[in-house]
């Protein structure tokens, strides 16, 4: 007969070990979780990481100095979005812009030259600053004088925008589009540089009447030529009044004058007698530029005692041109309507004159015809005597628009 061990017969600590290992998964898998789930398990059970503080760079770094007034101010983060970046000098801030994701803030606007900034940037826990100083400009540029631009002023439909600089300017391009010509009721028009010092704006076809112009001259932290950046911003608002436009036919020795369309004097007048170019009235697109009751008026290249010699007062006079020509108040009535007597300004009845210049704009039109000379187009503002396509060849940019 087989001696047989039954199988419940085996070694009590292997059967131990077995149901100690089984309770064990069995606890582990419970409602009470498991360690790694961060639940009531085993105490030696792992935990989860700290997520890692974003970083934040900025640039200009710290402490910089003599930073271009051109360069961006930029600021991104590492491991997280930027929740608010500023940038500020004197109280003021400068714009910027964010990318999609916000991890990236880029400035938009030129830095002014001789300024300390101060740039302060927040993403989650991390905060960051910075300050750096801009470089002093050799030469500073500022806009000297904006014509037609006196306060209170209203001006014509035809008045251009007359800026000069305060330095020579050789990066005209740059700061020619730092120019912004924006109007209520829209019209194209270009820069022409004279000079170095003087950019002109003249629209394509009369300004719409009855408008409001606005000029910003954005030209801070702006560099103007070696050396020269802008200083200052500048802004203006242009007042364009009634469309007033006045028909001179030196043939007819008459003067109409309409405004908006409507004509609402009749004039007799007497222009230049024409016995010599000097005393010819100039032909073309004339523009009123000043007046003044009286204006000394002399016979140029002449002195005392030469024939033709003339030194007089007359009163109510309007400038149309640098030659020498205005329109203006004349007694000598037995001429207006029927001779042209004068040495090239356009006389008319004292109280016909006197009330030209009292609804005079500078700006307006005085559209003559008739004569053997024309008007140049850069004597006083004769600036429509040049077609539009040639004016805007004037522009340092390439692409002006017609």
């Amino acid at each position: 007969m087989l001696n047989v061990r039954p199988a419940w017969r085996k070694p009590a600590t292997a059967v131990a070990l077995l149901t100690a290992a089984t309770l064990t998964a069995s606890c582990s898998s419970g409602g009470g979780g498991s360690a790694a789930q961060g639940g009531g398990g085993s105490p030696e059970g792992t935990t989860s990481a700290t997520p890692q503080a974003p970083t934040v760079k900025i640039s200009p770094a710290e402490g910089s100095s003599k930073v271009s007034p051109e360069k961006k101010v930029v600021v991104t983060a590492d491991g997280g979005a930027l929740e608010s970046v500023t940038v500020e000098a004197d109280g003021e801030e400068v714009e910027g812009a964010f990318n999609t994701d916000k991890t990236k803030w880029v400035s938009k606007t030129a830095l002014k030259p001789s300024t300390g900034y101060t740039v302060s940037a927040k993403a989650g826990a991390t905060t960051a600053s910075s300050t750096f100083t801009t470089v002093k400009p050799e030469r500073e540029l500022q806009i000297a004088d904006v014509t037609p631009n006196a306060k209170g002023e209203t001006i014509g439909v035809g008045a251009p925008i007359i800026v000069t600089f305060n330095q020579p300017v050789s990066s005209k391009a740059t700061i020619e589009r730092a120019l912004e010509v924006e109007a209520e009721k829209p019209v194209t028009g270009a820069w022409r540089w004279i000079n170095d010092t003087v950019a002109i704006y003249r629209t394509a076809k009369y300004w719409p009447a009855h408008q409001k112009v606005k000029l910003n001259a954005r030209i801070k932290g702006i560099k103007g030529g070696k050396g020269l950046y802008g200083v200052k911003d500048y802004s203006a608002t242009l007042k364009i009044g009634a469309k007033q436009i006045s028909k001179v036919d030196t043939k007819k020795h008459m003067m109409y004058v309409y405004r908006d369309g409507k004509r609402v004097l009749t004039m007799r007048i007497s222009a230049g007698m024409a016995t010599t170019r000097e005393y010819t009235t100039t032909s073309g697109v004339h523009l009123t530029m000043e007046r003044g009751n009286p204006v000394r008026m002399i016979s140029p290249g002449r002195k005392k005692g030469d024939p033709g010699y003339y030194d007089v007062m007359i009163n109510h006079a309007v400038r149309i041109s640098n030659s020498g020509e205005y329109v203006h108040a004349k007694d000598n009535v037995w001429a207006q309507g029927v001779r042209n007597v004068s040495h090239g300004c356009v006389n008319a009845r004292p109280d016909q004159a006197r009330w030209f210049y009292d609804h005079f704009q500078r700006g307006d039109v005085v559209d003559i015809t008739g004569t053997t000379r024309e008007l140049e187009w850069n004597n006083g503002w004769g600036f429509w005597q040049m077609p539009f396509s040639q004016w805007k060849k004037g522009s340092a940019l390439k692409n002006t628009k017609a």
